[in-house]
């Protein structure tokens, strides 16, 4: 009977890893955050570990101009992805990110934040 439970509780502990996606949990600038002054980077923190090569983010100025510099590069453990800016006039800027986890599950989002006069 403990073997029965303890393979039970092995399939329910596997199910849930393998229906995992990897989240936007945070970002500097803050989703909808207003900053004083340029920010020299983004800063993406997700849930779980993503694949840098097939992951983007796009930022851009209110009239859809790019502002990134380039491909997002993986730091930390994985789960951070960050992109250099271009130096940023005050105004709205748009975020728009896809990423593929290292399980293969793709997720995507968006969000604005202001930079102040």
């Amino acid at each position: 009977m403990t073997r029965i439970i303890a393979l039970a509780a092995a399939a329910c502990l596997t199910g849930q890893a393998a229906f995992a996606h990897a989240f936007l949990d945070r970002a500097s600038p803050a989703v909808g955050s207003e900053v004083s002054g340029s920010p020299p980077a983004l800063s993406l923190t997700y849930t779980e570990p993503v694949e840098p090569l097939f992951s983007t983010v796009r930022v851009t100025d209110s009239s859809g101009a790019r502002v990134d510099a380039g491909q997002p590069a993986p730091k930390d453990d994985g789960r951070v992805l960050q992109v250099e800016l271009k130096p940023l006039k005050p105004g709205v800027y748009s975020v728009e990110w896809h990423v593929t986890s290292v399980d293969t599950h793709k997720t995507e989002g968006h969000f604005t934040f202001t930079v102040k006069p």
